[in-house]
């Protein structure tokens, strides 16, 4: 799959979610086979680039090209600005947020709010596709609320204002993640524009990835919550859609590696006491409906060292190698 001059592995992306998918977490869904990993939403205000959480989030150290940026913003000149400055920093690709449900975006107008204002969302992505030489991408959703449905409308809008990509998450602001997917928008919005569209929302298991694809004649997938804690969904999609077959999913002695190395990665980049709190969820997600999991997550909750929850990991995995050696599809993470 092609974006600008940038030739992908395959038509599977990993969402940008904040608070999620952080350099490590980046890292480690492309080594499992993801074509593309965006990064959190950077703000578009000047004043907060400094910030110790901004700079983490522009950290893209050892990261695979093409390094995808997505910033969020109200106002064309600042996005426009900070557009600059993330390539400045090393992006290849901006996206441009119209996608986030949540209240503290919206509140600033910024996020899945900018649906309600069709003309300012051509500004904003005429301005940001004029000050940068690198492809500009948009995610977005159906519309504000089920009253007020717009993707197609916004769909031709981004092209003509010069975006090269758009992703769909199929519902609505008002839907947040609840209700089903409209995957028959996803299929309009993709026979009305000449741009490739990604389809996002409610993909966690590769049959589902391939029907998805089928149905609306989508170019690609992009998967958000079904793959924290399970990085291998990438390499599980992957192969199904090259060959048919799923393959077997990971060992118990793999599943512990995936987890210790990246809670080495997360101390790395957040610092011991962040990178601890952060850790907690990854393993959550990790070891969810393992044996033994409800008192693990007690145990993890308690422990606020980095080595006390590596030390925990491993009394955990080795209890399990004792068990099942591979897990089977079936008996894995639910997403």
């Amino acid at each position: 799959m092609r974006i600008g001059p940038h030739m992908l592995r395959n038509n599977l992306f990993v969402a940008p979610m904040a608070g999620v998918t952080d350099r490590p977490f980046r890292n480690l869904c492309r080594r499992y086979g993801a074509g593309l990993a965006i990064s959190e939403m950077v703000t578009s205000r000047r004043e907060l680039w400094q910030s110790d959480k901004t700079r983490r989030r522009l950290d893209h150290t050892g990261e695979t090209d093409p390094i995808a940026v997505q910033i969020a913003g109200a106002e064309p000149q600042r996005m426009a600005d900070a557009a600059r400055f993330n390539v400045d920093q090393g992006a290849r690709i901006i996206d441009i947020n119209m996608g986030c449900p949540a209240k503290k975006v919206c509140n600033t107008a910024a996020g899945s709010a900018l649906l309600r204002d069709e003309t300012l969302v051509g500004r904003i992505i005429e301005a940001v596709v004029a000050a940068v030489d690198v492809p500009v991408t948009l995610k977005y959703r159906t519309g504000w609320d089920p009253q007020h449905r717009n993707a197609v409308r916004v769909a031709r809008i981004a092209e003509e204002a010069g975006a090269q990509l758009l992703t769909l998450h199929g519902r609505t602001r008002a839907c947040g993640f609840s209700g089903a997917v409209e995957y028959d928008t996803i299929r309009e919005v993709k026979r009305s524009t000449r741009l490739p569209v990604v389809a996002n929302g409610d993909i966690g298991t590769a049959e589902e990835a391939r029907r998805v694809l089928d149905y609306t004649g989508a170019d690609g997938v992009m998967i958000g919550r079904a793959a924290q804690g399970r990085p291998w969904l990438f390499r599980e999609i992957a192969t199904y859609l090259a060959t048919g077959e799923k393959p077997a999913g990971p060992s118990i002695d793999e599943v512990r590696d995936v987890l210790v190395n990246h809670l080495h990665e997360l101390y790395g980049l957040h610092g011991r006491d962040a990178g601890v709190r952060i850790a907690r969820k990854h393993i959550h997600w990790t070891t969810r409906g393992l044996p033994g999991w409800a008192e693990f997550r007690h145990e993890i909750n308690g422990l606020d060292t980095c080595e006390a929850q590596l030390a925990a990991v491993e009394r955990f995995f080795k209890k399990l190698a004792q068990g099942e050696p591979h897990l089977r599809p079936e008996e894995e993470l639910p997403a």
